[in-house]
């Protein structure tokens, strides 16, 4: 069972780590070796990769699958009922609707391009939340309390966190697809790669793996307005900048409600929580407890 989790995770494009994902980080790593010489041992060394924190990472991993197997996966509602529930109140509220205006292959990219910017959109505003609502924080700082990133960091997510951004999901993709059910029935489709949304798929394709990583990989500033680089999002992780770099794949959320840092002007990172509070999140029982013990005692934004 443990061999075919792995493997799982490894083959399946709608995961972080798909082997396609994972060399194209490599190759990007690479380029960005050849001219950053001296970060090649740091990020070779096993004091990075079996660091406390990084095995950590490790263990929760596979606990994290199974709590979100068999205890999230089956209370989340699906995309497909809200979809329909969606469509039945258009359809209630306007009647029938026959589209005379666009084509098949224009409703493909207004779809495809609209699941792709309303889920950012929506995960940007939930990740948002997460830092500025204080309940919330309390579930997401258990991801900020890596000390250091490896890719695997990424799944270093409170249950509660995957729940919200299951609902987040459901409901975001429900929202768009039963709009598009009603407007133009079953002529809507989406433009895949693998069976993931293309846009999906190339923003994957662009470091997604070295997002939570020390290789420090960049885009030119005038990209970094419109997309997350992977060091946007290291900087993110930063102890001083938790505020700065909410978007998943496009920048431009920052850009537009103030909250965007670009690489060029943060030169030190510091990952992880400050040093008083690294204690409460050393265990994979203290990643799941930490939450529900601080807001005990009325936990507080730190």
């Amino acid at each position: 069972m443990n061999d075919f989790f792995a493997l799982e995770y490894f083959i399946n494009p709608n995961k972080r780590v798909f082997w396609v994902y994972i060399i194209s980080s490599i190759f990007l790593a690479c380029i960005y070796f050849y001219y950053n010489k001296k970060q090649l041992r740091v990020n070779l060394s096993s004091k990075l990769w079996l660091h406390p924190s990084a095995k950590l990472d490790y263990y929760y991993f596979f606990i994290g699958y199974f709590i979100k197997v068999f205890m999230l996966i089956p209370i989340v509602i699906s995309a497909k009922t809200i979809a329909l529930m969606v469509n039945k109140q258009l359809y209630l509220q306007f009647d029938y609707f026959e589209n005379a205006y666009f084509s098949y292959e224009e409703i493909i990219v207004m779809y495809t391009v609209s699941l792709f910017v309303v889920s950012d959109f929506t995960r940007y505003w939930l990740h948002r939340f997460l830092h500025t609502i204080p309940f919330l924080w309390e579930f997401h700082k258990i991801h900020h309390s890596a000390k250091v990133l490896t890719p695997i960091t990424f799944y270093r997510v409170h249950p509660i966190e995957n729940l919200l951004f299951g609902f987040r999901y459901s409901l975001s993709i429900g929202l768009i697809t039963g709009v598009f059910i009603y407007f133009f029935g079953a002529m809507i489709d989406i433009y895949m790669v693998l069976g993931v949304n293309i846009l999906v798929f190339a923003f994957s394709l662009m470091g997604s793996n070295l997002r939570h990583s020390h290789v420090a990989f960049s885009y030119p500033k005038v990209l970094e307005r419109f997309f997350i680089s992977p060091k946007q999002h290291q900087i993110h992780h930063s102890v001083k900048h938790f505020d700065k770099n909410f978007g998943g794949y496009l920048a431009i959320w920052d850009y537009m409600f103030g909250t965007l840092a670009f690489s060029k002007d943060v030169k030190v990172l510091k990952f992880g929580l400050r040093k008083s509070q690294m204690n409460q999140y050393n265990s994979i029982w203290n990643l799941l407890i930490a939450p529900f013990k601080n807001l005990s005692v009325g936990g507080k934004i730190k």
